[in-house]
């Protein structure tokens, strides 16, 4: 078993590529190449992941003091309010899909570019409008609602800026559609020859499972905070009772949308996690055709599972025992991903590079997770679980640890293909345990609390002095956490100055983006490329002799130096 893999040589001649062909600022905003538009929004949600943060750190200061002595409980409300809607609609939500996504899926496929190359950018431009929309929102005072947007609060009674708030997220919304529609297309319609659907990558897979989501989910969103903000504008009565209308009708087109997102989040780090896990441990991804399966599974019955966070609002009974069979049921195309991924692992040739600790990082906390949400699904623990600090946590180590790990994870893996540098491995070794330990300190704590009864989005709680010993722990742990997320903006920036070049294929990785140069040509390949050999066939009796040569010579250089 190989510790880590070392990068092949370079290429001493650099040719052009996306980054080298043009510098103009306005051949990057008027850019139609999905490599650039990668880069754009890379720059822009980490802008967006930064303020998100910030927002957390805020509340996690707060909540140290069982007074809550740093902010009026107004302020505290606009400050979680923020960190929910930034971290969701600007960060998890499109993380993977526009950075890694746009970077990847049309070179893993064999295409020269997206189906429709200026949709693409038109998706960043509208991503960036919704954010200057929601930054404005901040601005003027703050959006006070949470990210949910409950009515009739968020319709009738709250001063806050909901309207413009809204239409951040309305606008942003359209981004992802964009984004969908063209991965959806580009996958029917520009795939290599010899590419069919069997050998496709299961990063691609997860890609075009998570853009159905996208297709089918976002309108009903964007209709349900359209009805918002003509509620409130107009008193046409729609969500509020006092106008005739009926809140509990929000929350089934709300989670409608919102539970399918779960997936938009994390289904697309799944596949990075496959890519990964497949590359170090070299071996095909054990029960392939069920890993890719199990996305398009997953994406059927994340829209059939809303119901689940209804429990407590006026649902029949006979409507939650369904939604907590489905929920139940949802569970299984999820554990077969982490089944397989372990099974692939066994036996392998596993090598513990940056890339492979994060999706290790990943499996942890999915599976944690996965497990705390069986509580959350069943009727007779979600009735008192429900709204308390259990949900907070059990939400963060699906949406943000298993998002934040897997791309993280793939912005490693795939940094080199992007930059054409090598980063630090040690630091980014190093890195991962601290976001991993940190994340776990972090939210751990707040599953007890939840159990105590500590509800969430609250910033006082005098009454209970013995919760201040949880809330200190993952207050500690926020910082242990935000320590990993500062450090890689060092090292990965300065790979970019002064890193060894990596090559076309340091990983030794199976894939067409590995057959091309690093960084890639405008347009990915000088040639077409034509698949003739299945998804991950890796060659275990040769990785196994390069195994055995890496042992031999570190052995024979360990003698040397006795």
């Amino acid at each position: 078993m190989s510790a880590v893999l070392e990068p092949t040589s370079a290429p001493e001649e650099p040719r052009e590529n996306y980054l080298n062909v043009k510098h103009t600022i306005a051949s990057w905003l008027l850019t139609g190449d999905h490599k650039r538009i990668a880069v754009l929004y890379l720059i822009s949600i980490s802008f967006f992941f930064f303020l998100g943060s910030v927002a957390a750190g805020l509340i996690r200061l707060e909540l140290t003091s069982p007074q809550g002595t740093l902010m009026t409980s107004e302020t505290y409300n606009k400050m979680f309010s923020a960190h929910g809607i930034i971290m969701i609609f600007f960060f998890l939500i499109p993380s993977v899909p526009a950075v890694l996504g746009n970077f990847a899926l049309p070179i893993m496929i064999g295409a020269r570019d997206l189906a429709f190359p200026r949709l693409n950018l038109l998706s960043w431009y509208l991503y960036m409008i919704g954010g200057a929309c929601m930054m404005a929102g901040l601005l003027m005072g703050g959006v006070d609602t949470g990210w949910t947007f409950y009515t009739p609060y968020s319709s009738l009674y709250s001063n806050s800026q909901v309207t413009i708030t809204i239409v951040g997220a309305f606008i942003a919304g359209f981004s992802s559609i964009a984004t969908g529609l063209n991965f959806i297309v580009t996958v029917h319609k520009m795939r290599a020859p010899g590419l069919t659907w069997f050998r496709l990558p299961l990063f691609v897979w997860a890609q075009y499972a998570t853009s159905v989501i996208i297709m089918l989910g976002t309108p009903v969103v964007a209709i349900t905070l359209a009805l918002v903000v003509v509620e409130r504008a107009f008193g046409v009565g729609v969500f509020s009772p006092e106008l005739g209308g009926d809140p509990v009708l929000f929350q089934h087109m709300f989670w409608f949308y919102s539970h399918p997102a779960v997936y938009i989040m994390l289904l697309p780090g799944m596949g990075v996690i496959s890519e990964i896990i497949a590359c170090f441990s070299r071996r095909r991804i054990f029960g392939y055709e069920f890993v890719a399966m199990s996305s398009l599974a997953i994406a059927g019955l994340g829209f059939i599972v809303w119901g689940h966070h209804m429990f407590v609002s006026s649902q029949s009974m006979y409507q939650g025992i369904v939604f907590s069979f489905v929920s139940f049921l949802v569970a299984v195309p999820s554990a077969v991903k982490v089944f397989n991924w372990t099974s692939t692992m066994y036996k392998g040739s596993i090598h513990f590079n940056t890339p492979m600790i994060y999706a290790l990082g990943f499996i942890g906390l999915f599976v944690i997770g996965g497990l705390t949400g069986l509580y959350l699904a069943s009727l007779s623990t979600d009735v008192h679980l429900t709204g308390t600090y259990f949900v907070v946590a059990h939400f963060h180590y699906v949406m943000v640890g298993g998002t934040l790990m897997a791309f993280l994870g793939g912005l490693h893996f795939w940094w080199p293909k992007m930059f054409g540098r090598m980063y630090s491995d040690a630091w980014g070794k190093v890195n991962a345990v601290i976001v991993f330990l940190g994340f776990n300190l972090t939210f751990f704590p707040q599953f007890i609390l939840g159990f105590l009864g500590m509800p969430r989005r609250w910033h006082y709680y005098y009454f209970e002095p013995d919760w201040q010993i949880w809330h200190i722990l993952s207050t500690a742990g926020a910082s242990f956490l935000a320590i990993g997320l500062i450090i890689p903006a060092f090292y990965l920036t300065s790979s970019l100055r002064s890193g060894p070049k990596a090559g076309p294929n340091p990983w030794g990785a199976k894939g067409l983006e590995w057959e091309t140069d690093s960084p890639p040509p405008t347009y990915n390949f000088y040639e077409t490329p034509v698949v003739t050999e299945e998804a991950y066939d890796y060659d275990p009796e040769a990785d196994a002799a390069e195994s055995a040569h890496h042992h031999d010579t570190t052995h024979v250089a360990h003698q040397e130096d006795l």
